[in-house]
């Protein structure tokens, strides 16, 4: 019999004023947030992709072109929509978080709001990891592309997220944190986002990809957002030349910190409607999965 990862947690939820048990967990945890792991006897098998990114920077349109793209090169892969509050997706999930945790049902039974529910919704998702599971194990992928929820907040600082990125069984993890060419329209805003997926990856502590979606709708702020990333010494010139006074004591340490941690480098420019780039990515991936070894398939 095929052995498995399987690790028991206990998980406070301020909002049902009560404790979250996954698993068959006895021992109560102090810390509130603090994640109890159990056992493990372990079956790792696939590659795992977590697409994190800000709400309508085109994370789910990203997960439909990337499943095409794989397929197209002979690869097994499945897509899952973790975003319990999805009205409506570009692609049919294969596996689909809705199926196990429905909002409404939670906005009428707590008597919640729409971003009460989103919320208790994120923490229940860690409730539901063995089905997930099952359901993931029941395709045998060589790749399990996950699509998170569209408020990058419910899944990157809520606890539940790091359980999922940790829980979910898989031989290798990676994000891909996805920039929106739209918003870097200036050295000062690609800055300030630069610095949110910084956060995420400390946060998560996943291989970690940075990709910029939209390259075919805004090619001139593409462009610039290329060459700090490439050249990151001219996203501290840039930011000398467009900000004063404090802001530019502020922005310039920022950027300097950031480009010494080398937190701003190898950005990958795709488009999600177009499928450019992703020749790029898939390689990049590939580096980071297999150590450079391209599939056979």
């Amino acid at each position: 019999m095929d052995s498995f990862w399987f690790k028991q947690v206990i998980l406070y939820s301020p909002l049902l004023g009560s404790q979250i048990y996954f698993g068959n967990c006895t021992k109560e945890t102090k810390a509130a947030t603090t994640c109890l792991y159990i056992r493990q006897t372990g079956r790792l098998l696939v590659y795992s992709i977590f697409i994190v990114g800000t709400a309508g920077c085109g994370k789910s349109l990203l997960t439909h072109t990337m499943k095409d793209w794989f397929i197209s090169k002979s690869s097994s892969v499945i897509t899952v929509n973790l975003d319990p509050g999805a009205e409506s997706l570009p692609y049919q999930p294969d596996v689909d978080i809705r199926l196990y945790v429905d909002i409404h049902q939670l906005m009428e039974k707590y008597q919640l709001g729409p971003n009460g529910a989103l919320v208790l919704a994120a923490d229940m998702i860690a409730t539901r990891v063995e089905e997930l599971q099952n359901d993931i194990d029941s395709y045998s992928p060589d790749y399990v592309i996950f699509d998170t929820p569209g408020q990058i907040e419910l899944f990157a600082y809520r606890p539940s997220g790091e359980f999922l990125t940790r829980q979910l069984e898989s031989e290798e993890k990676a994000m891909l944190y996805v920039y929106d060419a739209w918003l870097c329209t200036n050295p000062q805003n690609f800055l300030s986002l630069s610095l949110l997926a910084s956060s995420v990856k400390l946060r998560l502590k996943l291989p970690f990809l940075p990709v910029m979606n939209k390259v075919d709708l805004a090619p001139g702020e593409a462009k610039n957002v290329i060459r700090w990333s490439k050249e990151p010494e001219t996203l501290v010139d840039d930011i000398s030349e467009t900000a004063r006074g404090e802001d530019h004591t502020l922005y310039s340490s920022l950027a300097q910190a950031l480009v010494e941690n080398e937190f701003i480098e190898g950005l990958i420019p795709v488009s999600a409607s177009t499928a450019e780039g992703m020749e790029d990515l898939s390689g990049a991936l590939t580096m980071l999965f297999r150590g450079g070894e391209e599939s056979d398939e």
